[in-house]
């Protein structure tokens, strides 16, 4: 007789206001095995994960480890059930020790009182020596990078003898080579017999890491498919429920420039940089990370100030000495960390869209609503925001729904220069197909984009010219003629780096 899965969860439901976020959803992990859980965002996985973890509760349905059932009803009681989970955003004291961190909650004593630092230590050393033996248990989790803030994580929860570890977008702040070293991590955890349920919107990462997948739609499974046998274009199909477009670029550039950037610096992060941005254009912006690309768009969206260099803006001088300066000529910037730096969380959508233009709904003091509701409601309508209520809180909406709400803000500026920073980070695929209509369209209409994205197949997809950045500079303005994965690399690695490859 086989043993009972490690983990088994069936016919799991939950619902909300309006919304069915789990129907009937059942799923199964081995011990060793590495799951992807796929779907749209508001498919029902961030439910799901909730639930297992402690922070939600089911309305019906149950869940078992080793065939045993298990009712996380806490976030405590589903670690001491052998549950682990990683989130997207990591949830660490920076000014914690990596040991202070893994031991938070449990700390070691001796003499009944005392915390044995040197015993944590040595513990968290040992466990960590089988995922990075470069992280110091003494080092502050505020000097670590998020690669290794994640393994301190995966420390934590092999500590705790965690038989499942959820893992929730693991990846969207790694570089190429931190993913190639999680994936080597999550593949040593398979002879320990931990079950993984991995969830990305990156699929070919999926297809690397995990063996099955489970994939849900509009709260519900849709498929449960064997990876090494799925193309990626099927499973996309699966998880939006139609095929989406793959169309090629499509190319507005008109003759006038609108933005000329000359020797545009900022200490040693922006050094001597040069550009034209003209009407109907999209330029990309590609690189290594720290290569100086968000704090160039920091500085012509007026959020930094630069050292030297000037800005030329339909050819008066430009240089804008803050955000709302930026604003007021059409400038604007959706930022990287949208949670952070994007949206008022507990705000509606209604005001994060009108945030930058209170102004004009404005009448002796008074914010004139009827105007300024029906002015968001066009606008969000034109995103096609999902669900279409501009008095639901942001935070409660899908990050793709965010980023929509963001845009619908600088068109609601009557913005002309558009700055997307890692546009489609974290955000489900058909939203991110969604995303390259709004910037081709804004394209279309005259007015210029800009686009941060260390998704090179994006930065293909999307640009006109790309601008190659190099510790601070700028090192190649590649046409599209030109244009290819392999053209960027070659411009974007430090001379230094290909060198030592070379010797």
């Amino acid at each position: 007789m086989a043993p009972p899965a490690r983990l088994s969860i069936n016919v799991l439901s939950r619902s909300f206001p309006g919304v069915k976020a789990l129907d009937g959803v059942s799923l199964e992990v081995a011990a060793g095995e590495v799951h992807g859980l796929l779907g749209e965002n508001g498919a029902g996985k961030s439910t799901l994960l909730k639930i297992l973890s402690g922070v939600q509760a089911a309305e019906s349905g149950e869940i078992r480890i080793d065939g045993a059932v298990v009712v996380p009803a806490a976030p405590v009681a589903a670690r001491r059930a052998g549950i682990a989970m990683i989130h997207q955003e990591l949830q660490q004291v920076p000014e914690l020790t990596v040991a202070q961190t893994m031991f938070l909650g449990r700390q070691l004593v001796r003499a009944g009182v005392f915390v044995d630092r040197a015993a944590q230590e040595a513990r968290c050393r040992a466990i960590l020596a089988g995922l990075d033996p470069g992280i110091d248990p003494a080092a502050r989790i505020r000097d670590l990078t998020v690669a290794r803030r994640q393994l301190v994580e995966i420390g934590r929860a092999l500590l705790d003898d965690a038989r499942i570890i959820a893992m929730d977008e693991p990846t969207s702040s790694l570089t190429p080579a931190e993913f190639d070293r999680l994936a080597g991590v999550i593949e040593g955890l398979r002879p320990r017999g931990v079950a993984v349920i991995y969830v990305s919107h990156k699929l070919d990462e999926v297809k690397r890491v995990c063996s099955r997948a489970t994939v849900l739609r509009d709260g519900r499974v849709v498929g449960r498919v064997d990876l090494a046998g799925t193309a990626i274009p099927a499973l996309v199909s699966m998880m939006v429920g139609r095929d989406l477009a793959t169309a090629g670029h499509s190319s507005f550039v008109r003759p006038q420039t609108l933005l000329s950037v000359r020797g545009l610096a900022r200490g040693a992060a922006v050094r001597d940089v040069d550009f034209d941005l003209r009407a109907g254009e999209v330029l990309g912006i590609a690189g290594l990370v720290g290569s100086g690309r968000t704090e160039l768009l920091r500085l012509i969206a007026g959020a930094d100030r630069p050292s030297a260099g000037e800005m030329v803006l339909d050819g008066k001088p430009f240089l804008p000495p803050s955000p709302r300066a930026a604003i007021a000529v059409g400038i604007g910037l959706v930022p990287e960390e949208r949670k952070r730096d994007g949206i008022l969380p507990l705000r509606p959508i209604a005001s994060n869209v009108a945030i930058a233009t209170l102004g004009r709904f404005t009448a002796a003091g008074w914010i004139r609503r009827s105007r300024l509701r029906a002015a968001v409601t066009a606008l969000v309508r034109r995103m096609a925001l999902r669900p279409l209520d501009i008095d639901r809180p942001i935070r409660l909406f899908s990050g793709g729904n965010q980023q929509k709400a963001i845009i619908a803000r600088w068109l609601a500026a009557e913005a002309r220069i558009l700055l997307f920073d890692e546009p489609t980070r974290g955000i489900d695929v058909g939203a991110k197909a969604e995303i390259y209509g709004l910037i081709e369209q804004f394209a279309r209409e005259g007015r210029a984009v800009i686009v941060v994205s260390s998704d090179m197949m994006e930065i293909l997809r999307v640009s006109d010219r790309v601008l190659v950045m190099r510790e601070g500079t700028a090192a190649a303005m590649l046409d599209r003629s030109e244009l290819s994965e392999e053209a960027i690399m070659r411009h974007a690695v430090p001379v230094s780096a290909i060198e030592k490859e070379a010797a």
